[in-house]
């Protein structure tokens, strides 16, 4: 029995034992407590846990988490879920209940001084993108707007990067407006080699230590809580317990990394360093399992859900031998840059369950407020749908199942502006400085969208392409124009050129990447 459960007993034999011989001693509607570890550039296939049991490459078995496959095995697997392209749109996401193209928050660019197009930062490309929106709208629905008039504190630890104050959007525990910054500890001569007396890496022990503490409180005050644990891992400027990394340096792939790179374990760049990254991941997965084993000494394991998921895509391509079941990476909306790991433990949830279903991103406001008692029907502007449902076995009806995803990245850097709907099995992609190539895809049978399918079944790419173009109207989504100044020469001496081209759109089969190979 948890202690929240018990506190409420305690109120009602202490009314009792005043004298109120009328009180009724029913254990109160259980509000459960929530924690969302919410990790940063993790691919579908970067954790030792296979997203899809029938493909042995959507898992890295290099690396040591035991905790999070020890979550997988109590809880549910999710085979499709959807992140974004890149990690504050994805943040944004999760906040509002809304899509991308619907709340504006598209990218984390510098785009000052501009009210809708981006006419500075790519002068001579095919078109103009969009700015995107700098922050989140101040009357937005959020997490914890929601929750707390349903009784829940609220605290998001970690990585914020939505340039506002998580305190306006309503969290009462916070560690401000945080971008990157924070998570890269190393300076000096840290930056090239691992310091023999790094003790927080990527801030992961001490994140942990002040959710624990956040927890502890919540516990003896008898409060329901939503947590946001935010790292700064796995993100890039790769850090981890020098004695973690040492448990990799001569693993095969890695000395097989040095041997192709000219480098070794004493020369190679921490920054590129596999055995780093591959210690980065044992150390988050040691403060994953802290805080499960804090939830379980506490005693509310049986009230509590725990969300573990990335905010975005990504390709972990730096192992020799490490093949990629998705195409493209963080900043596109292929496959690779948006499909995330996801696994869900909590009460009424089959242990060791898989659901098949597409789910993504914005769905996490309306099932929190699900889980906690709220009506998630009720929200409103959000498109985002309650999963509570199906994660305690419901089946999902073909409308769930069908139901259309947007994607929306009308900027350049180093991807192009294009967009993607998915619904059901298949995926429409649309590139807009080549609208004339369509693009559909049977993700089913061709998860790395290898094989473009629009000229087979020109009506259902017309059906969907034209779903996701009058959505995008609906929600007035920014959407980039032609570059009267455009300059071929320009652009293609620009440094991403030649990925912006082999990344692009084509028709019939693209080429295999080498690490697809």
């Amino acid at each position: 029995m948890g202690r929240i459960r018990v506190h409420a007993w305690m109120v009602c034999l202490a009314s009792l034992a005043a004298g109120a011989a009328t009180a009724r001693c029913e254990a109160p509607p259980q509000r459960p407590n929530i924690i969302l570890l919410y990790i940063d550039d993790w691919a579908w296939n970067g954790t030792p846990v296979a997203m899809d049991d029938g493909m042995p490459n959507s898992r890295m078995p290099v690396l040591r988490m035991p905790n999070v496959a020890k979550l997988a095995g109590q809880g549910m697997k999710f085979r499709n879920a959807y992140g974004s392209p890149q990690c504050s749109p994805g943040r944004a996401c999760v906040q509002t209940g809304q899509s991308t193209p619907r709340n504006g928050f598209s990218v984390f660019m510098n785009s000052k001084g501009q009210d809708y197009y981006d006419k500075k930062s790519f002068p001579g490309y095919p078109l103009v993108p969009c700015i995107s929106d700098m922050s989140l709208d101040a009357d937005a629905l959020t997490i914890p707007k929601a929750l707390k008039p349903l009784g829940y504190t609220c605290a998001h630890l970690g990585k914020w990067h939505l340039r506002s104050d998580p305190g306006a959007a309503g969290y009462s525990v916070h560690d401000g407006d945080t971008s990157n910054t924070p998570g890269n500890t190393l300076t000096g001569e840290g930056k090239r080699r691992l310091p023999a007396d790094l003790s927080d890496p990527k801030l992961m022990f001490s994140l942990t230590r002040k959710a624990i503490a956040f927890m502890n409180e919540q516990v003896e005050a008898g409060t329901p809580f939503y947590l946001q644990i935010s790292h700064y891992a796995m993100h890039e400027g790769r850090e981890c317990l020098p004695a973690t990394r040492a448990k990799y340096v001569d693993h095969p792939a890695v000395q097989e990394y040095y041997r192709k790179t000219g480098t070794t374990a004493e020369t190679v760049n921490r920054k590129s360093d596999p055995a780093v990254w591959l210690g980065m991941g044992e150390d988050l997965d040691g403060r994953i399992g802290a805080v499960l084993d804090e939830v379980a000494k506490l005693g509310i394991e049986d009230e509590t859900y725990v969300v573990l998921v990335s905010d975005n895509g990504y390709r972990h391509s730096f192992l020799p031998g490490l093949t990629q079941p998705l195409h493209g990476a963080k900043w596109w909306v292929w496959d690779g840059g948006i499909r995330v790991p996801m696994i869900v433990r909590g009460p009424g949830i089959r242990p060791g369950s898989v659901f098949d279903g597409n789910v993504i991103n914005y769905d996490f406001l309306p099932t929190f407020v699900d889980w906690a008692g709220g009506d998630p029907e009720a929200l409103e502007e959000i498109d985002g749908r309650s999963l509570a449902g199906y994660m305690k076995g419901a089946t999902p009806a073909p409308e769930f199942l069908g139901r259309p995803l947007y994607f929306h990245y009308p900027h350049y850097r180093s991807s192009r502006p294009h967009s993607a709907l998915i619904a059901g099995q298949y995926k429409v992609m649309h590139f807009y400085d080549h609208p004339e190539i369509p693009m559909l895809f049977d993700l089913s049978r061709d998860p790395g969208e290898v094989e473009n399918i629009a000229r087979e079944d020109p009506d259902r790419h017309a059906e969907l392409h034209g779903e996701m173009m009058s959505y995008f109207r609906n929600v007035e989504a920014r959407l980039p124009k032609a570059n009267p100044d455009y300059d071929p020469e320009l652009y293609k001496a620009s440094k991403d050129h030649a990925k912006l081209l082999r990344w692009g759109p084509f028709k019939g089969e693209r080429p295999l990447d080498d690490d697809e190979r």
